[in-house]
């Protein structure tokens, strides 16, 4: 590849990188298509035919009142013709119990036809309206979503001059079909058509945009993901340091190149190009899985029930492996035919073979932590993710060949191989045996197998950080340990009390205690069968200029939270991060919290007319009103979505949307007061 396809290629990843960190907010992961079938010279077909992205589901027609979003169609113009039956739903459609909702819900996923048929009745007809339908993923919900249709064409010649139909008649008729949804609670309600008594300015002001503010806000995300990634890699290449298959290399190979250059200076440079190209192989590992799988894949691939469970297999056939069980190794092939290589060479070429013979030899202790490092990355939004991490690894596992290198006097210092290497291992196996749950989890939330509700999954957990705290005192042995030690290293033993006391804060999660440091990890609160802790949180308001008012007066920041009656990702918000007593008590004495729902169906007073990308649009349910001003104001389409503002509307701090770890929650609300209480003063 010449210079000019090198940088054909860079620009066009910085394009796509641009592209995706300035619309990371705003998707579109449903792609339909419109057309009309006339099936004889009386009926004709209106045909919506949707492309799913990987990790969305739409949901089907005719749901409960009570459910998500059902797909339904409305009909503001019917010349010629009249609706036979109702809309129909084609697919592989995918039926499972929801436990939140308590009951049976089907979607569609990867692909969807929703059919409506209409019969002919006049000469030519002319129709047109929308299709409305709900989708959501593992972590977010769209609003009620709209695909406009308008076909037209000719009956048969011997039928009656086409005559409107009325629009109310049919409107109502597919408001039946569809189930509308129910209210906000009375306690909750606010009276809509009631505005906050303020200035048309304090109103224009209140709903002034502020997406440039808030990805100012979010951009310390990207730095933060990149070095809690390379942070990560780097202390899985520390721990990969000393396992058995490279700790003792480490010497040999220092030692062979200081006596084979003849003078010291030459044996550094060597070794330092020996740091280098095991950089070079691991990064390049780290570039071929972004390129392989894509920009977007590794997170759309994380969230989908399939990989979930490979990565939860996998990750068990490691710590299996780490246990002793059986060894995985690389074709000895491979080995002898690249070490044989570097005997025969000289140079670069040479110093090259040997890093990556100690990346193939080294493959059955490395192997386990860096698949590991791979599918955690996976769930990071960082399209560089797998390079950053191998980055990390291959710098912590460089770092030694080139310090012993530049100061040989320390390879006297440094600790024997030993049996202390095994115990690396053996607790490294414990620690991805309990990290596999948490993927197999993911999967059976998506499937509603409801095999590892979280007493189960805390079960497992307490068991398994149980044996391994057994295991560092001393008090478990496997069949490869050391039989000559009797006696465990103090530092095990202080490990190992640690993980027998993390084992006993876990038992009150049993019966329903919000557990902090595992709530990121566990499946949330609401799949608990036996819970005795209550702490709901309801929403002051739910109308945002009322809600703004009532800051105003009090002089508090405001919690927004974007919301769906549907959306399964809040209601799980709601119960495993708003019942967290510390997160309650923020959010009923430290903010005023409005949550706007954006597929309420109440009628607006009045329809709003706003310009969106270009084109007038006629606002007229409370719901379209809220997923509007989520759009223009913050830049976003799904929820759950939390912003905290200021009484005039400007964000605090960045925004916040699925993610269950309470710590995150209360720091994301600790920064909102810290930079209220700055403006306030």
């Amino acid at each position: 590849m010449n210079y000019t396809h090198w940088k054909s290629a860079w620009l066009t990843l910085f394009l796509a990188i641009f592209t995706l960190a300035t619309h990371a907010q705003l998707i579109n992961p449903v792609h339909f298509s419109v057309q009309q079938k006339q099936i004889s010279p009386t009926e004709v077909d209106l045909v919506f035919t949707g492309k799913i992205d990987a990790g969305w589901h739409v949901y089907s027609t005719g749901l409960p009142s009570d459910g998500p979003i059902s797909a339904s169609l409305a009909v503001d113009k019917a010349v010629g013709v009249q609706k036979v039956g109702k809309l129909q739903a084609r697919g592989k459609e995918i039926n499972t119990f929801d436990k939140l909702f308590e009951m049976n819900l089907r979607y569609f996923e990867h692909a969807v036809t929703f059919v409506q048929k209409f019969k002919i009745t006049g000469k030519t007809y002319d129709v047109k309206g929308y299709l409305e339908y709900g989708a959501c993923n593992d972590q977010n919900c769209l609003p009620p979503t709209q695909v406009d249709y308008h076909i037209k064409g000719n009956g048969p010649a011997e039928a009656p001059e086409a005559t409107d139909v009325a629009a109310t008649a049919l409107a109502s008729q597919a408001k039946a079909d569809s189930v509308g949804k129910v209210g906000i609670p009375d306690s909750a309600k606010t009276d809509t058509t009631q505005m906050a008594a303020s200035s048309s300015d304090v109103k224009a002001e209140l709903w002034k945009p502020v997406v440039k503010e808030l990805k100012i806000l979010n951009g310390d995300t990207l730095s933060r993901s990149w070095f809690y990634i390379f942070l990560m890699g780097f202390v899985g290449g520390l721990l990969a340091l000393f396992t058995p298959c490279v700790w003792p290399i480490i010497p040999m190979t220092v030692s062979f190149f200081l006596k084979r250059a003849g003078d010291r200076s030459r044996g550094v440079f060597d070794a330092v190009l020996y740091g280098v190209s095991i950089i070079v192989i691991y990064l390049s590992l780290g570039l071929i899985i972004t390129g392989l799988f894509g920009a977007s894949s590794l997170n759309t691939l994380a969230t989908d029930a399939g990989f979930n469970i490979f990565f939860f297999l996998m990750l068990v056939v490691f710590a299996l492996s780490f246990f002793g069980w059986f060894e995985l190794t690389l074709p000895a092939s491979w080995t002898n035919s690249v070490d044989s290589k570097a005997s025969r060479t000289s140079g670069l070429l040479s110093i090259f073979l040997m890093a990556f013979t100690l990346a193939l030899v080294s493959f059955s202790c490395t192997g386990p932590i860096i698949g590991f490092l791979l599918v955690e990355v996976s769930n990071a939004e960082n399209i560089l993710g797998p390079a950053i991490g191998m980055f990390g690894f291959a710098l912590a596992l460089a770092l030694p060949f080139t310090l012993f290198a530049l100061f040989p006097t320390w390879l006297k210092k440094v600790p024997k191989s030993g049996g202390w290497m095994n115990i690396i291992k053996v607790s490294l196996g414990f620690i991805e045996l309990a990290f596999s749950l948490k993927f197999f989890s993911t999967a059976d939330m998506a499937y509603g197998w409801h095999l590892l509700d979280r007493e189960v999954f805390l079960s497992l957990w307490i068991v398994i950080f149980g044996l391994l705290g057994l295991y560092l005192i001393g008090k478990l042995k496997f069949p490869h340990d050391d039989p000559s030690s009797h006696a465990m290293p103090v530092p095990c033993i202080m490990l190992g009390l640690v993980s027998l006391a993390f084992s006993v804060y876990m038992i009150p999660g049993l019966w329903g205690a919000p557990l902090k440091a595992v709530s990121a990890f566990a499946p949330p609160m609401m799949t608990q069968d036996f819970n005795l802790y209550h702490n709901e949180v309801r929403a002051q308001y739910t109308n945002y200029e009322e809600g703004m008012a009532a800051a105003a007066a009090q002089r508090k920041p405001v919690l927004i939270d974007f919301t769906g009656f549907g959306c399964t990702n809040c209601r799980e918000m709601e119960a495993a991060v708003w019942t967290n007593p510390l997160v309650a008590d923020k959010l009923k004495n430290d903010y005023v919290l409005i949550s706007l729902y954006v597929d309420d169906r109440k009628p607006l007073a009045e329809p709003m007319e706003v310009v969106e990308n270009g084109k007038k649009r006629t606002l007229r349910t409370v719901g379209e009103k809220w997923s509007y001003l989520q759009r223009s104001k913050f830049g976003a389409n799904v929820q759950p979505f939390y912003v905290l503002l200021d009484t005039k509307g400007m964000p605090l701090t960045k925004s916040y949307s699925y993610d269950k770890n309470v710590s995150h929650y209360l720091d994301f609300l600790n920064k909102g007061l810290d930079e209220a209480r700055k403006k306030e003063k």
